[in-house]
C-alpha cells in the first residue's frame, strides 16, 4: 500500500539538495565558525552565504538586515516577541498585539509577558480576516509590539500585513511588527519584507529542509536601535543575539533548501494549486463527499491548506481511519495536537465546537499527485459511510 502524506504544514521531506549539502557540510566542513583558523574561516564563509541566501529569499540585501539562525520557528517567534518585550526597561508593563488565531510559539511568548505584567491584546480574526478596527483602536502609546502570522496553519487564511502593519506605523512608529511567517515562507511570489515588518520569523522543515533549524531576520533599523535583545546568553555568537555554537550542516541544508524552492516557486506553486482545484472539485462532484464542507476563509488563503469540516464524524476518528488506509493528513497544528478540546483557531475563525471538533486539515506540497488526492478523496468517502454506519 503506497503511503500519501498529506500533512505538509506539519512537516515537509527534505529535498535532495539540501540533504546533499547537509552531508558534505558534515563530511568535510566541521570547523567551527568562530575559530581563527582556516577551517574556521572557510566554516564562516558556508555561513555567511547561507545567511545571503535566506535574506534574498525574504527580500532583503545583506545590508538592509541580518538573519539570526535559531532551533526553529519557535526559538526565532520567542526571541522575536520576547526579546522585544525585555529590550529596554521603559517597555516594562507595555501592550503586545497578537491576533487571537497565533500559533503556540506566539501565544504562549505573549502568555509568559502576561505573567510580567505586560498587557496582550489578541485582535479577531473571525472568518479568516484581521478586524483592522480592533488594531487601530488597540495600537496606544505603550505598543512595544505587533505580532501578526502571515499565513494561518490551520485555515491557510492570508492575513493583510500591509494593510495592518501601516495602520500600525501610522500610530506609533516605534512598536515593532513581526510576523511569523512560517507557514507563508516560499508559499507566494510577494517578498515578505514588502509588508513593512521589522522582524520575521521562518523554518527550514516546512519548505523541504532539516528539522531544528529555523531563522529570524531583523531589520537594520531594529539592530541599530538595540530594540531586540537575546534571550539565550553565552559566547556571543550572531553578533551577540543568540549565542551557541551554530549547526553549520543544518543551517547550509535550509540555505540549499531555500534555493531550491526559489527556482522552482513557479513550478512549486503551480502543482499546488492544481492539486487544490482537483480536491475541490471532487469534494464538489461527488455526491458521497457533498456533506463535507471546505472552511474557506473570507478573504484571501493559501492554496496549500485546505480545511475541511466532515458530516458527524470526530476529526481523530477519521484521521486514524485514514491512517489506517496509509493517507496521512491532521486536525490542525501538530504543535497542538495534544491539547484537549477543539482547536482555538478554529473557534475565533467562526466554527461551533461540534464543527471545529470534525475538522481535518489537508496540506498540499508540490510533492503531490492529482492521483493521490483522488486516492484520498475515494477513501474520505468509504470512511464517511463506514463511520456513520458503525
Amino acid at each position: 500500500m503506497d503511503k500519501i502524506y498529506l500533512d505538509n504544514s506539519a512537516t515537509t521531506p527534505i529535498c535532495d539538495a539540501a540533504l546533499e549539502r547537509m552531508t558534505a557540510v558534515y563530511r568535510d566542513e566541521w570547523g567551527n565558525p568562530s575559530s581563527v583558523h582556516g577551517m574556521g574561516v572557510s566554516a564562516g564563509k558556508i555561513l555567511t552565504e547561507a545567511k545571503k541566501i535566506v535574506l534574498s529569499a525574504l527580500g532583503s540585501a545583506p545590508m538592509k538586515g541580518d538573519v539570526i539562525f535559531t532551533s526553529g520557528g519557535t526559538e526565532a517567534d520567542n526571541l522575536a516577541i520576547i526579546g522585544t518585550a525585555l529590550a529596554k526597561s521603559r517597555n516594562a508593563g507595555g501592550r503586545i498585539i497578537i491576533t487571537d488565531s497565533e500559533h503556540a510559539a506566539v501565544d504562549a511568548a505573549a502568555e509568559y509577558l502576561a505573567t510580567l505584567g505586560f498587557d496582550i491584546v489578541r485582535i479577531s480574526t473571525r472568518g479568516g480576516k484581521l478586524d483592522m478596527d480592533e488594531l487601530r483602536t488597540a495600537v496606544n502609546s505603550k505598543t512595544v509590539l505587533v505580532s501578526i502570522m502571515t499565513v494561518n496553519n490551520e485555515t491557510g487564511a492570508v492575513y493583510d500585513l500591509s494593510e495592518a502593519f501601516s495602520i500600525v506605523k501610522r500610530l506609533n512608529p516605534e512598536t515593532v511588527r513581526h510576523t511569523d511567517a512560517v507557514q507563508g515562507f516560499l508559499k507566494s511570489k510577494n517578498s515578505l519584507l514588502s509588508t513593512g515588518a521589522d522582524a520575521v520569523t521562518v523554518s527550514s522543515h516546512k519548505i523541504h529542509g532539516p528539522k531544528g533549524i529555523g531563522a529570524l531576520y531583523l531589520s537594520s533599523d531594529l539592530i541599530r536601535a538595540k530594540k531586540v535583545v537575546p534571550i539565550v546568553h553565552g559566547g556571543g555568537q550572531a553578533g551577540g543575539m543568540r549565542s551557541g555554537t551554530e549547526d553549520l550542516p543544518g543551517i547550509a541544508a535550509f540555505a540549499a533548501a531555500v534555493e531550491y524552492g526559489t527556482s522552482n516557486l513557479d513550478d512549486h506553486l503551480a502543482s499546488i494549486t492544481k492539486c487544490r482545484a482537483h480536491l475541490e472539485s471532487r469534494l464538489t462532484e461527488d455526491n458521497a463527499l457533498i456533506e463535507v464542507q471546505i472552511n474557506r476563509p473570507e478573504g484571501k488563503y493559501s492554496d496549500h491548506i485546505v480545511s475541511l469540516a466532515l458530516p458527524r464524524i470526530r476529526s481523530e476518528i477519521m484521521l486514524r481511519y485514514l491512517s489506517g488506509e496509509g493517507i496521512y493528513v491532521s486536525s490542525g497544528s501538530a504543535c497542538s495536537s495534544h491539547s484537549p478540546g477543539p482547536s482555538k483557531t478554529l473557534l475565533a475563525f467562526g466554527l461551533d465546537r461540534k464543527r471545529a471538533d470534525s475538522t481535518i486539515r489537508v496540506s498540499l506540497s508540490h510533492l503531490n499527485t492529482i492521483d493521490e488526492i483522488d486516492r484520498f478523496c475515494d477513501v474520505l468517502a468509504a470512511g464517511l459511510k463506514k463511520i456513520a454506519r458503525v
